[in-house]
């Protein structure tokens, strides 16, 4: 048998596609995490300012005349209000101007992101240097001790999609891309649902009771989990239920090569560049990350939007799994080659 026989043999067409998408995701893996992480800066960062009088806007406005717009500054009426706007997620940080005195509060929530709250201590600590007045940080939400750099939330997250991810596919390869009928897509699913309760309250334990990672309570982050799973495991079916054991690497470069870098857990949103800090809120990873977090360490507070995302993902997913499933003909799997189940 001559060389290119064996080779036709050895590399079928469809193999060589699969080869090309494979090298395509390494690539766009490559170019999403290091172009979102290579080099974070804090850009209209939500940011509070007390002061008395006309004193609050012309502050306002001096930070928002800093090189590069970290700052998305505006005036508050008192700290107080500034704390509930932290606590409620709606500015990062503030900055409290005592009139009588050298010394400012600079109010921070490492909940939130421990890197962020560095960078703005960072930035208000030189802009107060040349007037000779100094910066006292107050960590309004602190990260717990045993929360390294805020990161235990987005790992917590991250393990949950990829635990929905990787259900789907065995499901997938155990039994075929496509659902045959719309009773295995459903049996399909009622799987995905039951794990994604189990996975849920396993990760919520861990994080918890077990690692004493994260604060915020078993019951909530059990049923963020539970969500987050079935959100990432619904649409990896509806992806494979519309192109095959491709949707498994389309499930790859929605969730891990988009979602993770574009999540805010590293760097938190406002220190990503412009693409991702768009994206991420719209994906799972960004919408469970921030719920964590809020769950964690904000009371709960602005989760509302997270939770609708994650809902939003798991129904258009279940609907197109069921849809597709319900559309295929007996012999549509033996036209393209495979996938009896």
């Amino acid at each position: 048998m001559k060389f290119a026989d064996e080779l036709r043999n050895a590399v079928t067409p469809r193999a060589a596609l699969l080869v090309i998408g494979v090298l395509a995701l390494q690539l766009l893996f490559i170019a999403s995490y290091v172009g979102a992480l290579h080099s974070p800066r804090p850009k209209d960062v939500p940011f509070g300012v007390v002061a008395p009088g006309p004193e609050a806007q012309r502050t306002a406005d001096r930070l928002a005349r800093l090189p590069g717009g970290p700052l998305d500054p505006r005036p508050l009426a008192d700290e107080a209000e500034a704390r509930a706007r932290i606590m409620e997620r709606e500015i990062d940080g503030a900055l409290v101007v005592d009139p009588r005195g050298t010394t400012d509060t600079l109010l921070v929530a490492s909940g939130g992101g421990t890197v962020l709250s560095n960078a703005l201590h960072t930035i208000t600590s030189r802009i107060e240097a040349p007037q000779r007045r100094t910066v006292r940080t107050v960590d309004v939400a602190p990260a717990s001790p045993q929360d390294f750099d805020g990161l235990s939330a987005f790992y917590l997250v991250v393990g949950w999609c990829v635990g929905g991810y990787l259900l789907a596919s065995i499901l997938a390869i155990s039994a075929g891309s496509r659902p045959a009928n719309p009773q295995r897509a459903v049996i399909r699913l009622a799987v995905l649902a039951l794990s994604a309760v189990v996975g849920g309250l396993g990760g919520a334990i861990i994080v918890g009771p077990v690692l004493g990672a994260l604060p915020g309570g078993v019951a909530a982050l059990w049923g963020l989990g539970a969500l987050v799973v079935l959100s990432v495991g619904a649409t990896t079916l509806a992806l494979q239920a519309l192109t095959g054991v491709v949707g498994i690497g389309l499930a790859v470069l929605l969730v891990v090569i988009a979602g993770n870098p574009s999540a805010g857990g590293a760097f938190p949103s406002p220190m990503l560049p412009d693409f991702w800090r768009a994206i991420g809120p719209a994906l799972p990873p960004g919408a469970g990350t921030w719920a964590a977090r809020s769950i964690a360490y904000f009371e709960g507070n602005a989760i509302s939007g997270p939770m609708q995302v994650l809902a939003v993902w798991a129904i258009i997913g279940t609907a197109i799994t069921v849809v597709m499933s319900s559309a295929r003909r007996p012999d549509d799997e033996k036209a393209v080659g495979g996938d009896p189940a």
